[in-house]
């Protein structure tokens, strides 16, 4: 009748359907020496389960990390933003905006620089003229288009 009753166990514990009460009976069981010929398989299993029910972690889990700051990367910081302001400050500080004094050489300086600027959009306009002959083949191919849906008509009826 007992050994009817563990195999029971054994069978709801295969399938995960026995509760903290039977699997205690069936560590109990398989820790005593009175196991079943064929039941011996299973002993070694329960035997691990009793062995490591009675672990404890001892040690102690801190609950707070220590902050660890490191103060070279400080000093590497601030010695690049001083050279980057060494650096920058040096070429801000020149005061020579291109100013002229004199308002005729202001007015031939600016009339070269439009003139470049001048020629180089007319130079850049001059290589897009291709796309109007793009256009003029599109408008073609509109009249194309026309011409296949009369071709369409006349060939289905």
């Amino acid at each position: 009748m007992v050994l009817n009753n563990i195999e029971k166990l054994l069978e709801k514990y295969e399938n995960g359907e026995t509760s903290l009460k039977e699997e205690q009976v069936l560590k109990n069981y398989f820790a005593s020496d009175t196991v079943a010929p064929h039941l011996e398989m299973y002993k070694p299993m329960f035997a691990y389960f009793l062995g490591n029910q009675q672990e404890r972690f001892t040690k102690d889990v801190p609950l707070k990390t220590k902050t660890i700051f490191n103060y070279k990367w400080i000093s590497v910081a601030a010695v690049a933003v001083l050279m980057f302001g060494f650096y920058y400050g040096n070429s801000i500080s020149n005061n020579d905006l291109g100013t002229y004094e004199d308002p005729q050489l202001a007015f031939n300086e600016f009339s070269k620089s439009m003139e470049m600027i001048s020629s180089k959009f007319n130079k850049g306009a001059s290589t897009v003229s291709y796309l109007n002959e793009v256009n003029k083949g599109t408008s073609t191919l509109g009249y194309l288009n026309e011409i296949e849906n009369t071709t369409r008509i006349i060939f289905k009826n």
